[in-house]
């Protein structure tokens, strides 16, 4: 007998569907897989088998043939446990109907029949829902993650059994309740808030300016002065994500594994804080199954490096790309994939090995030549990407003991807000939505300076040695500072603040 079940994969960011199919023959007892299936698939054999014997089912005594289809396409892990399952359970007679393939079905099953969440379920509901499917049933560990998709009936289950039973009619599996995104968003929280910082004016300020164009940001200083504190301020200031934004997000973290169970749609930006001794790979993604990495984990958020020079060469050459293009493409000799990396770079870094090199507080013990080689581990290609360069010293004692209390994240975010309705809705019919990502067209169009702030921009260029790209990431962030103003031209003021952003370049790099 033939039956047949409908379960997807995953093919980077995406779902595809997979029709599994049983053909139960008679002969020697074998169950045999077949269509590309990777180790995890080919060892569902045995949880399937025990699964089955333990959930009072019978493993039929024929030659079982599992086909999954399209069989050119790489199937991996173990999400196809259940439909497997159930088609073997069909094709024996054990359930009636033998044709499913209107119910998207994914699961792993343990070996006593019950199941267990899996990664990529996300991707691989909005890809059903995309096609007509209306039908999920799915571990209820994975439940919540889906809740967010609206038109489907999401059944989800804790066994092989249960399942068994809803299939059959005898015990039906009530459809979860789909949420909308305003109830997730209700549940917002933010770990740290810009009123738990106590001074570094200057640094508010700049973090504000990043905020409100998305630009990237690094800040050197001495141990201690609040750099760390400071760059996880920043996503309870960025604006909330929009449903769109949050189902990007969500389905990355899902593919990589990254949800928790029983974990929800995600509505705060990310923050990601890979260590510095990170590799190439988790960083920018990849692995024998080409994994997303750390940029694409950020992606829609924050990728903070910590002691940027720390880092290795090769790790920090390699976002470049990520950084000019928000994507990142990940070749390996099984597969390829295309993850989404449109993310804000924060970076922090000791002015020197031992930290305190240019302190008021401290004498550095470095020589000029330790000094230098620390700095240059950081390039001139990955300084020119970043728009905003800040000195963080450490903040004196009056100040942390003073009971005037800092602006809220509240308080910071509601500018921020405005500025970036300012800039949707100047770019609406140009495909962006942050000064950040302008391109050198639009910001001919875009970036209108008076006489006096050419003069000046033009001056500074001269000074200080400006690349063209380092010339025009000045003129996005004057840009974002005139929206924070309110006004249309980039005038004076704007630029002058703009400029004294890029002169740490000067000071330690120079």
């Amino acid at each position: 007998m033939l039956a047949r079940t409908l379960s997807y994969g995953l093919s980077g960011v995406s779902g595809f569907a997979v029709v599994v199919e049983v053909y139960a023959a008679t002969g020697i007892p074998q169950l045999d897989i077949i269509g590309l299936p990777d180790a995890s698939v080919k060892e569902s054999r045995n949880r399937v088998n025990a699964a089955i014997r333990n959930s009072g089912f019978m493993m039929p005594v024929a030659h079982l043939t599992v086909n999954l289809a399209p069989a050119d396409t790489k199937k991996e892990g173990p999400a196809f446990d259940l439909p497997i399952a159930i088609s073997i359970l069909a094709a024996s007679g054990q359930i009636g109907e033998t044709d499913f393939s209107r119910v998207l079905m994914i699961g792993e099953l343990s070996l006593d029949g019950s199941l267990q969440p899996v990664r990529g379920a996300l991707p691989m509901v909005i890809a059903a829902s995309e096609q007509g499917i209306d039908q999920v049933i799915l571990p209820a560990g994975n439940a919540e993650e889906v809740s967010c998709i609206q038109g489907i009936f999401v059944h989800p289950a804790e066994s092989l059994l249960q399942v068994v039973e809803h299939l059959r009619g005898t015990n039906h599996i009530p459809a979860q309740m789909q949420k909308t995104y305003q109830e997730f968003l209700s549940a917002t929280q933010h770990a740290v808030d810009m009123s738990q910082v106590q001074g570094q004016l200057g640094a508010r300020r700049a973090l504000e300016i990043a905020a409100a164009g998305g630009h990237n940001m690094l800040m050197v200083g001495v141990p201690g002065s609040g750099k760390t504190m400071l760059a996880r301020c920043l996503p309870g200031i960025l604006p909330p994500l929009t449903f769109e934004e949050a189902l990007e997000t969500t389905r990355i973290h899902s593919i990589a594994g990254k949800l928790s169970p029983g974990a929800g749609l995600m509505v705060t930006r990310p923050f990601s804080a890979p260590h510095h001794s990170a590799s190439v790979a988790s960083l920018i993604g990849g692995g024998s199954n080409a994994m997303p990495g750390a940029v694409s984990l950020s992606h829609n958020g924050v990728l903070f490096l910590d002691e940027l020079p720390e880092f290795s060469r090769q790790a920090l050459e390699a976002l470049r790309q990520p950084l000019e293009d928000g994507y990142v493409s990940v070749t390996r000799v099984r597969q390829q994939a295309m993850y989404q990396s449109s993310f804000m770079l924060v970076a922090s870094m000791n002015p020197c090995p031992c930290g305190y090199y240019g302190s008021k507080t401290r004498a550095c013990r470095c020589s000029q030549h330790e000094i230098r080689r620390y700095l240059d581990r950081v390039s001139g290609p990955l300084l020119d990407r970043i728009d905003i360069q800040i000195e963080v010293d450490a903040v004196p004692v009056k100040e942390i003991n003073q009971q005037r209390p800092s602006e809220s994240s509240a308080q910071v975010a509601a500018r921020v807000r405005k500025a970036r309705e300012l800039q949707q809705e100047r770019y609406r019919m140009d495909g962006i939505h942050c000064n950040a990502q302008l391109d050198a067209r639009l910001s001919r169009r875009y970036c209108e300076l008076s006489q006096e702030a050419t003069t000046i921009l033009h001056m500074a260029v001269d000074r200080m040695g400006m690349s063209m790209r380092a010339y025009g990431r000045v003129l996005k962030v004057a840009r974002t500072i005139a929206d924070l103003a309110g006004e249309d031209r980039i005038s004076t003021p704007h630029i002058a603040e703009a400029i004294q952003y890029r002169e740490l370049d000067g000071k330690y790099w120079r």
